[in-house]
């Protein structure tokens, strides 16, 4: 994977063209979409429309939905015949591909404004982008304050790629039977809500931070399950002690979102309190992983997400320095379990016993 340039001089000044122009063609496609300009030429089908129908059916002016249409002929979203507009494969996809529409407001509510401080975020080793929302270090503590749009936005984005896999790593999970299970970083409570339905013998505890448990409390709570769910409070990258109780210790999409020091030392502290054959399960989504390139592509997008936006020095990382991390902390991958859900990796870890 990306190890030839095999692009001929006339398509990679094409595509450097279009790398140029990326942010106009990426708000020409939303604009698109949210207009109804898309959904018009999705209705009309075979039979296209020209420019005066789609504007009357659209919420913009006819000057508005010209510009955006031939922008939108050149980033191949639609076509143009004998002076009729049809959705091209594209247009279809930002329609109606659920992924495509999560990356996109992903993009656009979480992650546009703060990416023009990239270049900073990069210098400092900080969230730089993270300063249009408010005044946090990390975007972790910020969730439940973020404005409507990027909050709604960045809980959709995470649920998507976490929602399928749990579903295809929970029989894995409770393969030995455990009763109890921590959840670290356990978010908005959605994986100890699963465990709790898939097998009536578990509690969990969640582990995570303070303002992050509060919004798990209130789902748990209405989900009549808080006599099987409970709470610990604690910042994983503090020195305070950690229960040690669990059979099954589960990280989902938790790890990404620090760096590799931090990995390890919290890694670390889990492998002295574990008890004797207790797992550590950790899902990932690994970019070097992927079955699709566009998938390694996404993830790599994303990894930018984490430096500009959630915390400066963490990202989506390869599979292949991972395991290294692992092994600094003491632990050894048991079983390797990949494209879960959307691409997601299952790693069943047990501690390296000196």
């Amino acid at each position: 994977m990306y190890e030839k340039d095999t692009l001929s001089a006339l398509d990679a000044i094409t595509e450097a063209q279009r790398i140029a122009f990326a942010p106009m063609l990426f708000q020409t496609a939303l604009c698109l979409r949210n207009s109804g300009v898309l959904s018009w030429l999705d209705k009309k089908g075979k039979k296209g429309a020209c420019i005066e129908e789609i504007t009357e059916n659209s919420t913009l002016n006819d000057y508005a939905v010209s510009v955006l249409l031939d922008m939108g002929l050149s980033g191949r979203i639609v076509i143009h015949q004998e002076g009729r507009y049809y959705l091209a494969k594209v247009g279809h996809f930002l329609l109606h591909d659920a992924m495509t529409r999560v990356n996109m407001d992903f993009t656009q509510d979480v992650c546009y404004q703060g990416l023009f401080h990239l270049a900073d975020a990069l210098q400092e080793q900080k969230p730089a982008g993270l300063a249009v929302f408010g005044d946090w270090p990390t975007i972790y503590p910020a969730l439940s304050q973020l404005p409507g749009p990027a909050k709604e936005s960045w809980f959709a984005f995470d649920h998507y790629y976490s929602d399928a896999a749990f579903d295809a790593a929970l029989p894995y999970v409770f393969a030995t039977s455990p009763t109890k299970l921590y959840d670290v970083g356990g978010n908005t409570g959605k994986w100890a809500l699963r465990c709790c339905r898939y097998d009536e013998n578990v509690a969990v505890t969640i582990l995570d931070l303070p303002q992050q448990i509060a919004l798990s409390r209130e789902n748990i709570e209405k989900a009549g399950l808080s006599h099987r769910i409970g709470f610990h409070a604690v910042d994983m990258l503090s020195h305070a002690t950690l229960p040690g109780d669990a059979d099954i210790w589960w990280m989902s999409q938790f790890l990404d979102c620090f760096s590799p020091e931090q990995i390890v030392a919290m890694l670390t502290r889990i492998a002295r309190v574990m008890k004797p054959g207790a797992r550590l399960c950790i899902m990932e989504l690994f970019w070097d992983a992927q079955k699709f390139e566009a998938a390694s592509f996404s993830l790599n997008a994303t990894s930018l997400y984490f430096t500009c936006m959630a915390n400066g020095n963490s990202r989506f990382y390869s599979v292949e320095k991972f395991y290294h991390y692992l092994e600094r902390a003491g632990f050894h991958v048991e079983q390797r379990l990949d494209n879960l859900g959307v691409g997601h990796t299952l790693l069943m870890c047990q501690k390296i016993e000196l």
